[in-house]
């Protein structure tokens, strides 16, 4: 119930006005977004590196509906990756993006695939630089659609990796597929609003989901990477990784920027690679929203705020 109310109201162009007159939404997005523009990333992006993480930069904003967006997303990614060669930074850090932002959803006259196309324009720009593009995943309606196209790109760009989410049933099957050398496979729980005829809705649940794909993940042959902020998976995650003799450089955490900052260096600490998730632009309105969703505080500040306003 709670995500889909926050859900809907991701859609809400008013509410996003209303939470930018609120005083604490400024220090809100600034725990978890690293600014409006490259620069800032790259900046954040360099003071994460100092602190011994790896980073995941991510353009904020998806499904576009006009072949320019598209092409400014794309250009803007290359850019990201230039300025990050610039720094020395792309030994640590690589791109994330979304399909949806690259033009999945825009239909063509020539039958060619502007998303696969812009993708593939992004990889090749991290191939010279040396440094690695990761596709998120989206809603189910779009999970086959996007599996084809990192299918089709890792032909030319091997090392593209891939974002899956343990609450769709069909998760554990996709990750024993995906679980090839040289596949970078991201494991997710799941961010968004799905019927339970595709993904799992109790939390208990989609941890248990969560196990057995990570444990697919590490059985097999290929990079997993593993996205939680859950105690108890990071520690499962640890002990499947000493059962299938996977060392420190054979897998890695993976967490959002401004969540769990204390537990991202105790990990690096102990020897393990450790990647932040570094969204950043003015798009960010959606990504809050999910932030708070995961947290109920922020919610019920933001709640608390918006109603002693009116």
């Amino acid at each position: 119930m709670l995500r889909s109310v926050l859900v809907a109201a991701s859609r809400q162009p008013w509410l996003k006005q209303a939470a930018l007159s609120l005083p604490m939404t400024n220090a809100m997005i600034n725990s978890y977004v690293a600014g409006d523009d490259i620069d800032d990333a790259v900046a954040t992006a360099g003071r994460l590196h100092a602190a011994g993480l790896m980073i995941s930069i991510d353009r904020l904003g998806e499904d576009v509906t006009e072949a320019a967006q598209a092409d400014q997303a794309t250009a803007a990614y290359v850019d990201l990756l230039a300025a990050l060669a610039r720094t020395g930074l792309t030994g640590t850090a690589e791109v994330s993006v979304k399909l949806s932002a690259l033009g999945q959803q825009l239909a063509t006259d020539t039958g060619t695939d502007p998303a696969a196309d812009n993708l593939r324009a992004i990889c090749l720009a991290a191939e010279t630089l040396r440094t690695t593009v990761t596709v998120d995943m989206e809603d189910h309606t779009r999970l086959d659609d996007t599996l084809a196209t990192v299918t089709e790109v890792r032909r030319r760009h091997p090392d593209l990796g891939v974002v899956l989410q343990a609450y769709l049933h069909r998760s554990e099957a996709d990750c024993r597929e995906l679980a090839v050398a040289g596949s970078r496979v991201r494991l997710c729980k799941g961010a968004y609003d799905e019927p339970p005829e595709v993904a799992i809705t109790d939390r208990h649940q989609v941890d248990l989901s969560y196990v057995r794909c990570l444990r697919e993940l590490m059985r097999g042959d290929g990079y997993p990477m593993v996205a939680t902020h859950d105690p108890r998976l990071i520690e499962i995650a640890q002990d499947l990784a000493i059962r299938y003799d996977r060392g420190p450089g054979d897998f890695e955490f993976q967490m959002l920027h401004g969540v769990r900052p204390r537990e991202q260096a105790r990990l690096v600490n102990a020897g393990h690679r450790v990647r932040v998730y570094l969204p950043y632009g003015t798009d960010w309105y959606g990504y809050l929203v999910r932030r708070m969703a995961e947290r109920p505080s922020n919610l019920l500040l933001f709640l608390r705020s918006l109603v002693q306003r009116g």
